[in-house]
């Protein structure tokens, strides 16, 4: 993405916004609340079409205009609420919107198909027949971001996936964050965690108010310049505890 601009009556959302997101690396975009993240995710999904700048996509000018052009093009989004049917067990979930334009699917191809994707993953799902309702937080993550693979994506979208997750639940999702990257993808990361970006993410983009706001290596980088860029201070409540959490380590060792 070059020189992004997108307007919403007189108030710009995002301004010359620049974002690349490499084959096998794990981008995490971060910002506070009304940073434009959100706006950029969908900008990219195609629910919101740019007003200003160039998309590109494996070096050629892409239109992604629609949600449709944005998966054809090879993206695909895990939006935060996930958009998964309870009451349909996890190959419907898998396959649901796959039947126009095609003919018809098999029950027992799907069935496999779903499996081969969920061990490609290392998912922990009982049974590919149980219904999504009776699936753990994690379990479900991980439902949607096997169904964001069928259509074998080169950029996958994470919105906020480990939100509400408990401690070992969102273990697992990291791990499929993991094979995700492994497996060659390209991986938007969108969460407010410092501690996920830390465990799984190679880059980290900083949106404020709409623009860029830093672009690091997360192994070259300190928590607190990260925070730094997100508030737009050098000094905020997470430098300033780090800072003391620092000052009593060195008087504990001295002492």
């Amino acid at each position: 993405m070059k020189g992004i601009c997108k307007d919403f009556g007189a108030i710009r959302a995002l301004s010359d916004i620049d974002l690349t997101v490499n084959r096998g690396e794990v981008v995490a975009l971060l910002g506070d609340n009304g940073a434009g993240k959100s706006t950029l995710v969908k900008v990219l999904a195609g629910v919101h079409p740019h007003d200003e700048g160039v998309v590109e996509f494996d070096g050629q000018a892409a239109d992604i205009s629609t949600p449709a052009a944005s998966r054809a093009l090879g993206i695909a989004t895990v939006y935060q609420d996930l958009a998964l049917c309870d009451n349909l067990d996890v190959v419907a979930n898998l396959f649901l919107g796959c039947e126009r334009g095609r003919p018809l699917l098999a029950e027992e191809e799907m069935e496999q198909r779903a499996w081969d994707l969920l061990k490609q993953l290392a998912a922990k799902i009982p049974s590919v027949r149980i219904q999504v309702a009776a699936l753990s937080g994690g379990q479900r993550q991980t439902v949607a971001i096997a169904r964001s693979l069928i259509g074998e994506p080169a950029l996958v979208m994470l919105d906020e996936p480990t939100a509400a997750l408990g401690v070992a639940q969102t273990a697992e999702v990291l791990n499929l964050i993991e094979r995700l990257r492994d497996r060659g993808h390209a991986v938007l990361l969108i969460t407010h965690n410092l501690a996920d970006v830390r465990a799984v993410a190679d880059r980290v983009v900083v949106l404020r108010l709409g623009h860029n706001n830093g672009d690091f290596k997360v192994r070259e980088t300190t928590q607190e310049d990260i925070v730094a860029a997100i508030t737009g201070a050098t000094d905020s409540a997470v430098t300033r505890r780090a800072a003391a959490v620092a000052e009593r380590a060195k008087m504990e060792t001295q002492s």
